[in-house]
């Protein structure tokens, strides 16, 4: 692996390596430029995840506490963990489970299809549906994405059989195994998904697509890449002009380092990358880089979701096969009147038994809830993916009482729901209900909202720099050589899993940064 010079100007820095700073750096170093990849965690590979829960839990996660506020659950249910996402090389791309649906051409212009949602900070993206489109193509051919490009389908479990046939009951008819990227079938080097669930421990045949051991890998090959693991990037710092010089950083061994660069493309996710900016305040940016418009950590989506649950009388082995091999694609449209805008999907999961009262049904105690727990073997799975509307008081600010271990104040997140998300999840619930009672469920079940595993919108694009952060490729309005390169530049969050979309950009952001530095604008 290749090593530059802290004083070499001409690297470009990608901080976070997971979707969108891993793909990245692949797609930098694959033409030809010096790139630090920075990575706050430790570098795992196949031999060493753990399939264990809790161990996989412990050796992935972000486990730095943050504060919280505001009116939905995780405020009360997991005070000091709001979201669940990974510190790892290959960052949240390890525990993911690789849904990747496509948002749809009206959710991307919320702002026009839904009118004024008061207390929603709607905007329309800055790009068009059909230009998204053309890098969905590449970006599912890249990551081997299934129901796509000839790729087979997910072979249909038990669980999936179960919401199969209770949603097509209820007239239900886009229902499928999911577009997931998983082998389906030997490709890339990589083996096939041999259906032993659980994504969330990390893949041990290498069948998920992961920047691990796809982008990060390929870039190492071009002798291009200088991967720094367990090395956190602590500010941004600038020149008298508010161009981006470098970035600050403690290394492996805590000791502070600075490292120079010709431009910076940060990728931390939704949540660090707007509380790095933020860290970043200087005389010129005294609210933090890049926010002369005040939007900066604001806008927050999580997307709304939630499990519902159905207990039978026969054995659903709901652990079997990949976590997330289906989904119901009706209710994702615009119907207002359902008493709601935007949209959800339903989509198969399961959860294993020792997270599932910790996360999926906090029910309490007693003769109930062990029964519901001996019925396990019996119990199918729902998730909820739904839009959550963004609001300008929902956002990430720096907490004023708890630091991290650099002394550095962690991210705080303020997330009040939206009349809107909480009509919208009933809607969901219900529907989920009837699905499984369509097929004979003895009882159901829905759980509280569980921390987000989705960060999107807290440094949005947008046409006008008063109402964003980044223009429609993810640069700074403010800083001309400053890229964000993850879900904080989605301007709405839709109701289609992230990823996707992160890799699409970050592909097109690419092309874009290739362009400007063949036209000497970079």
């Amino acid at each position: 692996m290749s090593k530059f010079s802290l004083n070499d100007e001409d690297v470009v820095v990608v901080v976070g390596s997971g979707a969108g700073g891993g793909t990245m750096a692949h797609e930098l170093t694959r033409r030809g430029h010096k790139v630090v990849l920075f990575e706050a965690g430790e570098r795992q590979s196949l031999a060493s995840f753990s399939q264990n829960p809790g161990a996989a839990f412990a050796q992935l996660t972000w486990l730095e506490p943050r504060t919280q506020s505001g009116t939905w659950d995780p405020v009360k249910s997991s005070p000091t963990m709001p979201a669940w996402h990974c510190r790892t090389v290959g960052g949240t791309t390890v525990h993911w489970t690789a849904a990747t649906p496509r948002l749809r051409a009206y959710e991307m212009k919320a702002r026009t299809t839904y009118g004024d949602v008061p207390g929603a900070s709607l905007a329309d993206w800055p790009i068009e549906h059909a230009e998204l489109k053309r890098w969905y193509r590449v970006a599912e051919k890249r990551m081997g994405v299934t129901r796509r490009n000839g790729n087979p389908g997910m072979p249909a479990s038990n669980n999936f059989k179960v919401m199969y046939n209770g949603a097509r009951r209820l007239g239900y008819k886009r229902v499928h195994t999911n577009f997931l990227a998983i082998n389906s079938r030997a490709r890339d080097d990589r083996g096939f998904c041999i259906q032993q669930g659980f994504c969330v421990q990390g893949c041990k045949t290498g069948a998920k697509w992961s920047t691990l051991y796809t982008e990060i890998q390929r870039a190492e090959a071009t002798g291009k890449l200088d991967l720094r693991s367990a090395s956190l990037v602590t500010r941004i710092e600038h020149d008298s002009a508010g161009r981006a010089t470098g970035v600050v950083y403690r290394d492996a061994e805590g000791r502070e380092q600075r490292q120079k660069a010709r431009f910076i493309c940060v990728a931390g996710n939704a949540i660090e990358t707007a509380r790095l900016l933020l860290l970043s305040e200087s005389g010129r940016f005294a609210h933090g880089l890049a926010n002369s418009s005040d939007q900066v950590g604001r806008n927050y989506c999580h997307q709304l979701t939630g499990f519902v649950w159905g207990v039978f009388d026969k054995p659903v082995s709901m652990w079997r096969g990949a976590v997330l091999a289906g989904v119901v694609e009706d209710e994702n449209v615009f119907n207002p009147k359902r008493g709601f805008v935007g949209g959800y999907h339903l989509e198969l999961c399961a959860l294993d038994l020792p997270t599932l009262p910790l996360v999926g049904l906090r029910y309490g105690w007693g003769r109930d809830f062990a029964s519901i727990i001996d019925n396990y073997r019996n119990m199918a799975g729902l998730l909820i993916n739904g839009e959550d509307m963004p609001r300008p008081g929902n956002r990430i600010t720096l907490s004023k009482t708890v630091k991290d271990p650099h002394g550095l104040p962690v991210a705080h997140v303020n997330c009040d729901e939206h009349p809107n998300d909480i009509k919208l999840r009933a809607h969901a619930q219900n529907q989920g209900r009837r699905i499984y009672e369509a097929v004979g469920a003895q009882r159901t079940l829905f759980s509280e909202t569980p921390p987000a595993t989705h960060q999107m919108g807290t440094a949005r694009m947008s046409a006008d720099p008063a109402q964003g952060v980044t223009d429609a490729h993810g640069r700074c309005h403010d800083v001309p050589n400053l890229f964000i390169s993850d879900g904080s530049v989605h301007t709405t969050a839709g109701a289609a899993n992230p990823t996707l979309t992160i890799v699409s950009l970050v592909l097109r952001q690419a092309d874009y940064i290739s362009r400007e530095i063949a036209a000497n604008r970079l």
